[in-house]
């Protein structure tokens, strides 16, 4: 079974980028990405921390993202 990956970022985010273009290397279409500014719950839970990846539910990475971490965990 692939695990889960959601992405969560914000528009103008500078270090978002860079994180989902590792995120699609790694997973290409298979991820969910989730735009905090659509609610403000998780505008309130991420927006310092932004991006957010989390996989199978867990957050794994936080501003950065790891290409080899991300492939050993998916």
């Amino acid at each position: 079974m692939t695990p889960r990956v959601v992405v969560y970022s914000a528009p103008g985010c500078h270090l978002c980028e860079p994180a989902l273009e590792i995120v699609r290397a790694v997973c290409g279409s298979d991820f969910a990405l989730v735009d905090i500014t659509s609610d403000p719950a998780l505008e309130r839970r991420y927006r310092l921390r932004i991006p957010v990846v989390e996989v199978d539910g867990t957050e794994r990475f936080r501003y950065e993202v790891d290409e080899a971490e991300l492939r050993a965990l998916v």
